[in-house]
């Protein structure tokens, strides 16, 4: 019989918990989050590209500089438009929108875990998500993957606890934010949104046989509900644009995945590092974790099968982008959520035993080794910048940045392995997740130094004296964070970049794309012209006698003239 004490403070608890890990990672996620503009990069485009939508009013059709952008469904854009309504467009409204799905994917996490395996272990969970160091990192730049990693994480989430129900309310919800979730997914970033998660469900329920736990599936709801969510915008887009389909299915869903077209290459083993390097400090409770789940290997495969869904969840995401000609960092995110749960889990396993602080030793010390290794990488850095190719001012100002973190990497390594010894296992992890905490929260004050560089003071100051009649233009570049901050949309001179010109034909009649020939032949003319260029790529043009410019403004990167004074 259930204990009614319990079952009437379960759901206090469980508010209670998502209230404090809400607050506290929300401080970390959202500290310092505008304390520097915007980089020329990633940042800027998904920045550029929500302002256009809020300027043109068009939600449906992705652009950038006016130029269609069909390269990922427009889930993260509308989101960020909505954060750039209501909190200004800014770079603090830009970075709110990874920071937040950061903040739900480490509470979803909690949730999962503690369903799965309790309330330590929905804590613990959490905190290794939490504090990972490649989950935290793209928690503060506006990309696409912490989004798509959130969804896929509910979407596989929800199937986990669905099928652990029996028929009935509960079980039907968990299903239905399955499809819903699959379809945000979907809408974030393509196809892989539900293909992805569908074969790991595929796989596991084919190697585990565990067909007999779908039923019910509730498919045929949730398939319209599926399609109600996902397909509209495909729909709409496919109706307002001929070139859409081809470049969004065709060109960055295969050829982007078979062929090496993005030119983003990477050895087989490039995820396994970069999970390996992403899990800091956890890192070293991955095997006694994975080895411990799965304790009895293929015989004990029904016993363990929710462990060995968290691992299929990890292995084929791993094998799948791993088989990508496509490769970036960020790609292996949705790794993430699971492999918190079978850290957390385990962690939460190893507190409760007699013995679990003599079983985290081996991993106490690899977050040792860690921790020495990144101190005297920080401090070599700033004191020999010219080993690592560091610019010596910009070595100075990191250096109280990089002596505060080496200090807390060093007494961590220290002082987690001692105290597992003097105070048992809960002290070590509680002082890992403290010298993570202090590290990355030095870290984020050096990181207007570490960011790409930023137009922001020339976009300004062409903001506030450009006239009617002038024209804006980048030369050799695209800097789309200019267009953020400038808030309006330039030319380009000899440059094609992320801009899909060929797809939009308006846009390639539009005259605002200028060769090297028409740039000259403008410049003599009577119209103003403001030109922002890289200063390595001016050189030539400077070099030349003939060419007149006065020089207006200028960052450490770029530089701003303009035929007139």
């Amino acid at each position: 019989m259930a204990d009614p004490v319990a079952s009437e403070t379960a759901p206090i608890s469980w508010r209670r918990d998502l209230l404090w890990l809400g607050v506290l990672f929300g401080l970390l996620f959202f500290f310092r989050l505008g304390s520097y503009p915007l980089g020329t990069g990633d940042e800027g485009r998904y920045a550029e590209i929500p302002r256009e939508m809020i300027a043109s009013g068009d939600w449906v059709i992705p652009r950038l500089n006016g130029v269609y952008y069909f390269e990922k469904p427009p889930l993260m854009y509308w989101l960020t438009a909505v954060s750039e309504t209501v909190f200004g467009q800014n770079a603090w409204a830009v970075r709110a929108v990874p920071a937040a799905l950061a903040l739900a994917g480490v509470l979803l996490t909690y949730a999962a875990a503690r369903a799965l395996r309790g309330r330590e272990a929905g804590f613990l969970s959490a905190l290794v998500l939490g504090t990972s160091l490649l989950y935290f990192a793209i928690g503060r730049i506006p990309l696409l993957d912490m989004g798509l990693a959130v969804l896929m994480a509910a979407t596989l989430f929800c199937f986990l606890l669905a099928v652990r129900e029996p028929p009935g309310r509960r079980r039907r919800l968990l299903l239905y934010g399955l499809y819903v979730s699959a379809a945000l997914a979907t809408l974030t970033k393509g196809l892989i949104g539900f293909l992805v998660s569908g074969a790991v469900m595929f796989l596991w329920l084919l190697g585990f046989n565990q067909w007999k736990r779908l039923r019910p599936l509730h498919l045929p709801t949730g398939a319209l509900l599926f399609l109600a969510v996902a397909a509209p915008w495909h729909v709409l887009a496919a109706l307002r644009a001929d070139t859409w389909a081809h470049r969004y299915f065709v060109f960055e869903h295969f050829q982007r995945f078979f062929t090496p077209v993005a030119q983003r290459p990477g050895a087989w083993y490039y995820y396994i590092g970069v999970v390996l390097a992403g899990l800091i400090p956890w890192v070293g409770f991955l095997w006694p974790a994975v080895r411990d789940s799965l304790r009895g290997g293929w015989a004990a495969r029904a016993r363990n099968a929710d462990a060995w869904f968290l691992v299929t969840w990890v292995a084929f995401i791993i094998l799948f982008f791993s088989k990508s000609q496509s490769k970036l960092i960020p790609y292996i995110l949705p790794v993430f959520p699971a492999l918190a749960v079978l850290i957390g889990a385990w962690l939460a396993e190893m507190l409760a035993r007699p013995d679990g602080a003599a079983r985290l030793r081996g991993g106490l010390r690899v977050f040792a080794f860690v921790c020495g290794l990144l101190a005297v990488a920080l401090v070599v850095a700033v004191a020999r910048p010219a080993l690592v190719r560091l610019e010596p001012p910009k070595a100075a100002v990191l250096q109280w940045p990089a002596y505060v973190m080496a200090t807390a990497l060093v007494a961590g390594g220290i002082l987690a392995p001692w105290l597992a010894r003097v105070r048992g296992a809960a002290a070590a992890v509680l002082a890992m997740a403290a010298t993570m905490t202090v590290f990355l929260a030095t870290l984020l004050f050096a990181a207007p130094y570490l960011n790409k560089p930023t137009t922001q003071p020339l976009a300004l100051l062409v903001r506030a004296e450009a006239r009617p009649g002038d024209r804006v233009m980048h030369y050799r570049g695209f800097f789309h964070d200019f267009t953020f901050y400038a808030g309006r949309v330039v030319d380009v001179v000899a440059y094609k970049d992320e801009l899909e010109l060929e797809e939009d034909a308006a846009a390639r009649a539009s005259g605002r794309f200028l060769t090297e020939a028409d740039f000259r032949r403008l410049w003599t003319g009577p119209t103003r012209l403001w030109v922002v260029a890289k200063k390595r790529d001016t050189r030539e043009l400077f070099a030349d006698a003939s060419f007149r410019y006065h020089l207006l403004g200028q960052t450490d990167d770029h530089y701003l003239f303009s035929n007139q004074p």
